[in-house]
């Protein structure tokens, strides 16, 4: 320790640590000596920017700082990332009214939140004019993308509480992140804490979460449990969720780096209409249960990364609710489990990375698979896959410039596939970042796409992968209080997968499009302070794809959000009264077949949301006013969503 010029303690840190100082919280004075790589990115980069790895810095200089708050990733998030884009950041947003993770994501220009209920119950999640089945799913960097359907991968058992951060990732190489990958960060609010929040609304909204943390020396535990419930805003809307979640990290200097987490999600909600109009009381019954355990270690120049997970997913639907032998019913349970190993070597020319990972998906269903010979219990229809990547990466940084390039081949049921990734990219001293890169993915058909043969839809078995180029540039420049990005991207595609209609009395058909273009631009700009006006976001996203659907009626590919802008504003008075708003307005192209049978065309909608908080001490009071427009508006044709829908609460934090 030494003494600076008002002869005041100065603290020296020479590596990063769990220990309650490891975040700097109570500080305002530090050196900082050495950042491992992992960690020194989240620092050197805009907001626009983040995500990119760079070299390990030395920095010998005294800064005088105001309080900071620092979080990072021991190792690279996945096996192998051109571009990241920040989509939520617990430290800027936490008064903003969001109350799930769907409607944090829906202020993105990226992302096209698609959903059939109230509180994000049941959510498709898209990327950049893909579909919801071509975005990979991520949790701290591990993949739990559900093979069986898209519907169903979006249920992670986290609550809002817990999430610090959201983020898109471009170019992971290999099966899965067709149109891109979103990575859900979870941290505990404070090193040890324990936390409570209560609320209740309009129809027989409520919700109860208890969570905290626990740090001692170089462990880290984290754990939530909550439940949301309503008697739903129309006929058939009720649902119930029920969340628990919890990660442990240790960082030994000996052993390595151990990352574990583990979750389940118990959900039941009536689905009125959800699958068809026709049908008012369709019911849906859901669980998921999920684990992971990450390791790494350092060798020297050679750091080792290794993981493993697994996730089930049962579901039970019925097309008349509480008559599930009335008709056909659908049962299915589904085993993900996946592993990776990589190592990471840096030496003069960069850094240089070989790896692999495995993903063994099995399913049992009264549907869905070939039929087995010998019933499972009450399934009569089964099937499995494997699916594995190998692949090299090199990065190297010169300066204010880096390089990037991945090489690989994927196997899978379908054969041998080879796939590459390239990007460039230069940071400027004032603030500025460019970034340029182009990728191949590739996405295999869901077990759904395959076999989901019922009243009113026809599957098709013979489907072959979807496979695409990428081509992006990124730009970006960030300073104290402001920061704009920019975005442009275009995905040449082949062999998009689609259910389509031929006429509003015709069956949905699985159906492959030869090729497709998509071109996408996002533009964004920000304002953040520590004054009475926090916060001031405007993003806007534009998406046009080379065909239309050619006269046929698409349930997915072609009902993309053409148009999104999206607004945000934060202001703090009276000291203690924090006034948050949020306004989104949706423009989707396609047509949808009402339950008339008349063929409409989507129409635009706007989407205002608003928190009024007041915070002392331990205690936060808050109202929330979702929809304050009272827009009537559906993000699929038909599915009525809800209109004002208010609710309040209180949160008590015990540090």
């Amino acid at each position: 320790m030494e003494r600076n010029r008002n002869d005041e303690p100065l603290f020296h840190f020479h590596r990063w640590s769990h220990k309650s100082f490891g975040a700097f919280a109570s500080l305002l004075r530090l050196k900082i000596c050495v950042l491992s790589v992992g960690m020194s990115s989240i620092l050197l980069l805009p907001q626009s920017l983040r995500g990119a790895e760079v070299d390990t810095v030395g920095i010998c200089k005294v800064l005088d700082i105001d309080e900071i708050s620092i979080e990072g990733n021991k190792s690279t998030p996945t096996r192998s990332a051109m571009l990241s884009t920040l989509v939520y950041d617990r430290k800027v947003e936490a008064a903003a009214p969001v109350q799930t993770l769907e409607s944090a994501l829906r202020l993105s220009p990226s992302i096209d939140i698609r959903e059939r209920g109230g509180k994000g119950i049941q959510t498709d999640i898209s990327i950049r004019g893909g579909s919801f089945d071509q975005t990979m799913i991520l949790l701290n960097g591990i993949n739990f993308t559900d093979a069986r359907t898209g519907h169903q991968t979006h249920s992670l058992p986290v609550d809002m509480d817990c999430i610090s951060g959201v983020e898109i990732i471009d170019g992971v190489t290999g099966v899965g992140a067709f149109a891109g990958a979103v990575n859900v960060r979870t941290a505990p609010l404070h090193p040890a804490y324990l936390r409570a929040d209560l609320s209740g609304g309009a129809y027989g909204y409520g919700y109860a979460n208890i969570s905290g943390a626990a740090t001692y020396k170089d462990f880290t535990l984290m754990a939530m449990g909550s439940g949301r419930r309503s008697d739903g805003y129309i006929h058939n809307t009720d649902f119930r969720n029920c969340n628990g979640y919890l990660r442990a990290t240790w960082d030994s200097a000996i052993a390595g780096f151990f990352d574990v987490q583990a979750g389940y999600q118990s959900r039941g909600f009536g689905s009125n209409g959800f699958y068809s109009l026709a049908y008012k009381d369709q019911f849906e019954q859901t669980e998921t249960a999920l684990a992971s355990l990450r390791w790494v270690r350092a060798f020297g120049p050679l750091t080792i990364n290794a993981a493993g997970s697994y996730r089930k997913n049962l579901d039970r639907f019925e097309l008349v609710r509480g008559k599930p032998d009335a008709v056909p019913f659908n049962y299915h349970d589904t085993d993900n489990a996946g592993a990776e190993l990589w190592g990471d070597m840096r030496w003069v020319g960069g850094t240089t990375s070989l790896g692999g990972d495995y993903t063994y998906n099995h399913i049992y269903s009264t549907v869905l698979g070939h039929t087995l010979e010998t019933p499972h219990g009450r399934y009569t229809h089964g099937d499995e896959r494997h699916v594995g990547n190998l692949w090299l990466r090199h990065i190297k940084h010169w300066q204010r410039f880096d390089v990037s390039a991945s090489a690989g081949i994927s196997f899978s049921p379908y054969g041998n596939s080879a796939l590459w990734s390239i990007s460039g990219g230069y940071r400027a001293p004032f603030g500025l970042g460019i970034e340029v890169g182009a990728g191949q993915s590739m996405r295999l058909p869901t077990f759904t796409d395959l076999y989901y043969t019922a009243k009113g839809y026809v599957s098709n078995p013979d489907l072959k992968p979807e496979r695409a180029v990428t081509y992006r540039l990124k730009a970006g420049y960030g300073s104290e209080h402001w920061n704009v990005g920019a975005f442009v991207y275009y995905r040449d595609a082949d062999n998009i997968i689609d259910w389509v209609k031929t006429s509003a009395e015709s069956d949905w058909m699985s159906q492959q499009i030869t090729e497709l273009g998509t071109f996408g631009a996002e533009l964004s700009a920000g304002y953040v302070s520590s004054g009475w006006l926090r916060r001031v976001s405007l993003a806007y996203g534009y998406v046009h794809a080379s065909k239309d659907s050619g006269g046929l009626i698409s349930k997915y590919a072609f009902d993309y959000m053409r148009n999104k802008v999206a607004a945000g504003v934060e202001v703090h008075f009276l000291k203690r009264f924090a006034l948050s708003l949020t306004g989104t307005l949706y423009d989707r192209t396609g047509s949808y077949a009402d339950a008339s049978g008349a063929v409409l065309n989507y129409k635009p909608y706007f989407l205002l949301d608003g928190r009024l908080s007041f915070e002392w001490r331990i205690v936060r009071l808050y109202i929330d006013a979702m929809n304050i427009t009272d827009t009537r508006y559906f993000d699929y044709g038909g599915l009525r969503m809800p209109g004002i829908w208010l609710s309040g609460g209180v949160t008590v934090t015990i540090f």
